[in-house]
């Protein structure tokens, strides 16, 4: 994975799929920066956040990934596989279905994840500095380098879908206490039933990854 690292940008993502647009894919690559001015978050939303947070967006080839990965869920998988990460230098951050990293109640990121062709792109906000009071912030120092790198070579590991799933499926335990939002509402998970590709049962209705 090339790392390109900028001082300011609009938008990782944005910034990301343009790039690729006009030069073309060759190899996975990932833009990163403390400072986003114009974030995109879920359902559209924004996610700004202030100077010194962690931004990054990346895009690697379908064909790269697990087999067994319903390319639904590829959003949960990214993140999982990050929070591992921050879990194994001490943090207790967990992950809320879907894809929002979460210390105890409050969120402190999240990812979005689109495809073009044969391309995923994957684009992580996470909160290392105090910000709003509704949100929180990673309860350990990291070295951003470091944890790139650390991810990275995970996710060039192609742990199977099986593997990242069955942690992610004990986890899913803490998102009942929450709701998510579906066709614009606000929904309680406190009776959704988690599926092996990653969906929800919920309403009676099946639900994948939102964003």
């Amino acid at each position: 994975m090339k790392i390109v690292r900028l001082d300011e940008v609009d938008s990782t993502h944005k910034y990301l799929k343009e790039y690729i647009s006009k030069n073309e894919y060759t190899n996975p690559l990932c833009i990163v920066t403390d400072l986003q001015t114009q974030g995109i978050g879920s359902r559209g939303n924004s996610w700004i956040g202030k100077k010194g947070n962690l931004f990054f967006s990346f895009v690697i080839d379908i064909n790269s990934l697990p087999n067994d990965l319903p390319l639904q869920s590829t959003s949960i998988y990214f993140t999982f596989i990050l929070k591992i990460i921050l879990k194994n230098l001490g943090s207790k951050v967990w992950i809320k279905w879907p894809n929002d990293f979460y210390m105890k109640d409050k969120k402190i990121g999240g990812t979005i994840t689109s495809m073009s062709k044969n391309l995923i792109f994957c684009g992580i906000g996470l909160n290392l500095v105090d910000v709003e009071k509704e949100y929180d912030k990673l309860d350990i120092k990291i070295n951003i380098d470091e944890v790139l790198q650390k991810y990275f070579f995970e996710i060039e590991k192609n742990i199977s879908w099986k593997q990242i799933f069955s942690d992610f499926k004990i986890e899913f335990e803490k998102s009942k206490k929450f709701r998510t939002t579906i066709d614009n509402q606000k929904i309680s998970l406190e009776n959704a039933i988690l599926n092996d590709d990653g969906s929800i049962e919920i309403n009676n209705e099946k639900v994948f990854s939102l964003r």
